[in-house]
């Protein structure tokens, strides 16, 4: 009992401190709005900013900071992309050396770049370039070793795989606690060296509570990983091993890709995969939010300076309510599971081969619906001039960014084989990323022909983004020719334990 107990410990020792580190450094560019707040007034890419023949009521002239906002925009936009086209050469590091290996590039990254925002200046502000890219290439690579931990907690692994992707959302509001401490007083220097000591708690955690290799789904007898204490055991009693013999596990797919059993089918090849009309339109359906959020986020602080008149007070209010929303992440990423799992919650035994495989894919259909709606009421109200509205934007945007990508990874662990879950996780973030690069020629049009206007840019996207209502219905689609497959064929409603069914193939 000593060793379960100590088993329990620590597996709740990884849970709480993966969620602190998701929550506290992993996604912290995604509030670059309060930080260009920070550099802003400390003078980055002053020398941009050109005075104009317009006065204000006061008679002094305003200076013409349009080139400033892009610069920074186009940091951000370098940021985010490197943190999604990372993700697949990320993904192949992690596979094939293990978690070790890959935390210590993550922390290496990570660390690097918050020293060369604390030793940039407004002379070197061109150090912010680099280091937003290691910053994101860092907490992505970071995630990506913790969202394994649910592995470890049998019939709880998906909400906790869903909470650690909230925890990743709700890190932007990091970037709003430095806005507020420096208007208090501390140095944004003093703040990111403090940022970069923190490694020393990651290192900590990579050598006693994470495995060397990956841990494994489900897991086998007798598991154990990180700190070992001699003289005691060193296992512990999963749910799996407490499971009845044959039992049907909670779970849709492995996270990790588990070598195939004896005699069981080999799958459809990753090429079909990648070439199948259901990855395309995922693909498109991820693209063109990603891009609405991305621009949204990237233009902020131009948008919100357009809208207060220039008044620099009701900015700062606006982006620190902006940042606060962030924080609610965390909590609006499990309802998307909830949606997901809605079908398995029933008094009635949960169906399972070809048939459970095929309910799984039925469920996500309102999942991605819900998920488009969500960004189009969001791109609706970011598209409406007025100032108040923006609260509602703020609040769509959350909820919305928090079904995109939970439902991203949901998506593709139920409709492709689970072999080949990392490499089209990591492909589709990476193609998402180039579509993301639209993001700059936007802002660059809004700063440029439109005078800092976005509402015709914003219109634009509201139309863009209706085009990824056609991935639910493609998946709608499938799920039909499937049943009909099924019905034809005469599966059983439930397949016996241990039946082996044909590979489905996506279309």
């Amino acid at each position: 009992m000593a060793g379960g107990g100590a088993g329990v410990a620590k597996r709740l020792a990884t849970l709480l401190s993966g969620l602190l580190e998701c929550g506290a450094f992993c996604g912290v560019i995604f509030g670059w709005a309060s930080l260009v707040f920070v550099l802003k007034d400390l003078g980055y890419f002053k020398d941009l900013c050109q005075p104009t023949a317009t006065p204000s009521p006061n008679r002094t002239l305003l200076p013409d900071c349009s080139r400033q906002d892009e610069q920074f925009s186009l940091v951000f936009t370098i940021g985010s992309f490197m943190n999604n086209f990372m993700t697949f050469p990320m993904g192949f590091i992690f596979d094939r050396f293990g978690t070790t290996v890959a935390r210590l590039i993550a922390i290496s990254l990570y660390t690097s770049g918050t020293l060369l925002v604390a030793f940039s200046t407004p002379e070197l502000a061109v150090l912010l370039f680099p280091a937003m890219s290691m910053l994101s290439v860092g907490g992505i690579l970071l995630i990506l070793t913790n969202m394994q931990v649910g592995n470890l907690f049998g019939k709880y692994r998906s909400i906790i795989i869903t909470l650690y992707n909230g925890a990743f959302d709700s890190s932007s509001a990091i970037f709003l606690i430095i806005k507020v401490l420096y208007e208090r007083g501390l140095s944004l220097r003093a703040m990111f060296l403090f940022m970069a000591a923190c490694s020393a708690w990651h290192l900590l955690r990579t050598l006693f509570l994470m495995p060397r290799t990956r841990i494994p789904y489900p897991l086998p007898p007798a598991y154990s990983y990180g700190l070992r204490c001699p003289g005691r055991s060193q296992s512990y009693r999963t749910y799996e091993e407490k499971r009845p013999p044959r039992e049907a596990g909670p779970e849709e797919m492995p996270l990790e890709p588990s070598a195939p059993r004896g005699g069981d089918p080999p799958g459809t090849p990753f090429g079909a995969c990648v070439r199948s009309r259901l990855f395309a339109w995922h693909v498109a359906w991820l693209s063109v939010m990603q891009l609405r959020h991305y621009l949204f986020i990237g233009t902020l602080n131009p948008l919100l300076d357009h809208l207060a008149r220039g008044d620099p007070r009701l900015v700062s209010t606006y982006t620190n309510a902006f940042a606060f929303t962030q924080l609610c992440g965390v909590l609006c990423a499990p309802w998307n599971g909830f949606i997901l799992d809605r079908h398995k919650r029933g008094k009635a035994p949960r169906a399972e081969g070809a048939r459970g495989a095929l309910a799984d894919l039925q469920a996500s259909v309102l999942s991605l619906v819900v998920t488009v709606t969500q960004c189009v009421l969001f791109s609706i109200c970011a598209a409406v001039p007025v100032l108040p509205v923006q609260f509602a934007t703020f609040v769509l945007q959350v909820l919305s960014r928090s079904f995109l990508y939970g439902g991203n990874a949901a998506f593709l662990a139920i409709a492709f084989p689970p072999q080949h879950f990392g490499k089209l996780y990591g492909l589709a973030m990476a193609l998402s990323a180039l579509v993301a690069l639209l993001q700059y020629p936007c802002v660059a049009l809004v700063q440029g022909p439109l005078h800092g206007d976005p509402f015709y840019v914003n219109l634009g996207l509201i139309a863009v983004v209706l085009v990824a209502f056609v991935s639910p219905m493609v998946v709608a689609r499938e799920c039909r020719r499937r049943a009909k497959e099924l019905g034809a064929a005469g599966t059983p409603l439930a397949a016996t334990p241990g039946a082996k069914t044909p590979a489905e193939v996506p279309h």
